[in-house]
Formats: C-alpha cells, sequence, structure tokens
C-alpha cells in the first residue's frame, strides 16, 4: 500500500501509514480470547446442520471485526496515555498518523454491523451490545476505563461472556438454555481479573493521565491479590455447579485446574509487575481451559435433553 504523509498534531512524525500498521492496530494476538468463548458457546450446544456458515462467520464478527474495532478505538482514545506507556505503538510513533486511527475504528465498526446484520437478528443485537460497551469502555463521555472496576468489567462481557452466549445463540437458533448464562457470567467475572493483571503495564501512565485502574489506585500488590481472588472465586462456582448438574469429571478437570493456578498465582505474588504478563501466559491458560471442560459439560447436558 502506498504510504500517506499527513501530520498529526501532538503525535511523533514517522514515514507515512501502512497496511502492516492498521494491522497492528488492530492487535491480531487479542482476538483470540473472545475467539475461544465464542467456541466454547459453540461447544455448550453443539453446530446442527446448516449452522456451519454462522460458525465461520461469528468467529470472523467476534475476533477480527469487534475485537478488532475495541482495540482501534482503545488506541485512539488512548494515544495521549500510550505515548507515555508505549510509545511505539502506531498512532503515538506516527506510523498511524493524523486521524486514520479514529478512521478505521469507525469503519470497522460500520463493517461489524453490517456483517452481523446478515447473520440475523441474535448476532446484530450480541454486536451492537459488545461495540457500544467497545466505545463506552475508551471514549468520552462516560469512558469506562477510568475506573478499574466498571472498565474490567466492562472487557470481561465483551470478550468472555458475550461472545460465549451468542455462540450458544446462533447455534440452538434461539435464546440458549440459562446452565450457558450461569457459566459464560462466571467466567466473564472472571476475567475482571485477568484484565487487572493487564493494566499492570500501564500504571505509571494511568497514574499521570488519573485513569484510576486497579493497580494504579491500590498498588500492584494489592491489585495482584485482588485479581487472583477475582479469577478463582468464580471458577470455585462453576466446579460446584458442575457437580450438582451431575458432571463430576468435568468438574475434576475444572478443579485440578485451580489447583494447578494456585501454584502459579504464588510466583505471581511474589513478584506481580514482574510476572504479570508471565501468568498471563501461563495461568490465564490454564483458567480458559476450565471454559471449555466446562462447555463440554453443557454439552453433555444439551445432548440429555436436559
Amino acid at each position: 500500500m502506498d504510504t500517506i504523509s499527513v501530520a498529526a498534531p501532538g503525535v511523533v512524525s514517522a514515514p507515512g501509514f501502512r497496511a502492516k500498521a492498521a494491522l497492528e492496530l488492530l492487535k491480531p494476538i487479542t482476538w483470540f480470547a473472545p475467539m475461544w468463548a465464542f467456541g466454547c458457546g459453540i461447544v455448550s450446544v453443539g453446530v446442527p446442520a446448516g449452522r456451519w456458515p454462522f460458525l465461520v462467520a461469528g468467529v470472523a464478527l467476534c475476533g477480527p471485526l469487534v475485537c478488532g474495532t475495541s482495540q482501534a478505538v482503545n488506541d485512539w482514545f488512548d494515544r495521549h496515555v500510550d505515548a507515555i506507556n508505549e510509545p511505539g505503538r502506531p498512532i503515538p510513533s506516527g506510523r498511524i498518523p493524523g486521524r486514520i486511527g479514529l478512521g478505521i475504528a469507525i469503519g470497522w465498526t460500520a463493517l461489524s454491523l453490517l456483517v452481523a446484520w446478515a447473520l440475523g437478528p441474535i448476532a446484530f443485537g450480541a454486536t451492537i451490545l459488545g461495540l457500544a460497551l467497545a466505545w463506552a469502555y475508551s471514549a468520552p463521555p462516560l469512558r469506562l476505563k477510568q475506573n478499574g472496576w466498571w472498565g474490567n468489567a466492562a472487557c470481561g462481557a465483551c470478550y468472555e461472556g458475550l461472545p460465549w452466549i451468542t455462540g450458544a445463540a446462533l447455534m440452538a437458533g434461539g435464546v440458549p438454555d440459562i446452565k450457558v448464562f450461569a457459566l459464560a457470567g462466571l467466567y466473564s467475572f472472571g476475567a475482571h481479573g485477568i484484565m487487572t493483571l493487564n493494566d499492570f503495564k500501564s500504571v505509571e501512565g494511568d497514574r499521570r493521565m488519573g485513569i484510576a485502574s486497579l493497580p494504579a489506585e491500590f498498588g500492584v500488590e494489592q491489585a495482584a491479590a485482588l485479581a487472583c481472588v477475582m479469577m478463582a472465586a468464580p471458577q470455585a462456582v462453576v466446579i460446584t455447579l458442575l457437580a450438582v448438574w451431575g458432571y463430576p469429571i468435568h468438574a475434576g478437570i475444572v478443579a485440578a485446574l485451580l489447583v494447578a493456578q494456585f501454584a502459579l498465582m504464588r510466583k505471581l505474588l511474589a513478584e506481580p509487575k514482574q510476572r504479570a504478563p508471565w501468568y498471563n501466559a501461563t495461568g490465564t491458560s490454564l483458567y480458559v481451559l476450565g471454559m471449555l471442560a466446562g462447555a463440554f459439560a453443557l454439552h453433555g447436558l444439551h445432548g440429555a435433553g436436559q
């Protein structure tokens, strides 16, 4: 793609805008979480005949489109904070100059809505909600990320609960079983802790810009302890529910994964700021494997006609 040399006030000049920078803005690595949750929703109810096109389009919708939109929106409205915390990002570095970053966010929002409309009212309604939360999280006047409690809750809902329920609803062709809502909601709650650990990298900039993330407000030690509790507590409830629903094997798998997380949490709490990225790559992986185990249990309940 040809470069576009547009200067942005207050932004370091750089050699124009390229497609590579746009892809970096959309952060493909972040797409995994909602696509995984969407997949858990699909596993929860199975894939009826003729629904495979919805599966493929739904994965693209919740990952590259809606999640990609949320990343572009966040980077545009966080460009001044990123200039402190991560000046090499596409917008503060000037690799995406002028207002092109905002244009990408708006264009990707429109494309997401168009694809969701084609998938029907369930996907369209869920996409409207997800995009509304994405813009509310980053953009004024709400800018939910100004408060670590509300902002992390919005992220947890967008990354885990909403795509899980949407995947199940698309495959079921309607409102899924209440058990789907229960597990999706619990894992959304736990994702609040994951988002807290993700904020460790931006403590300095958050404090300087008045963003009340939990690490900036309470310090990394207390925030790390809180994140561990927020992640562990809902998993304990999931274990209990699976056992009550008559799936002791699945409950045992989630319990084993939680015990392994406890071992990793001890190391995290010893050096929270240094080990937060490490825990997000290890403990969080065990967390999402537990999601899948729970989804397979729900599939068994669905298959049993309960």
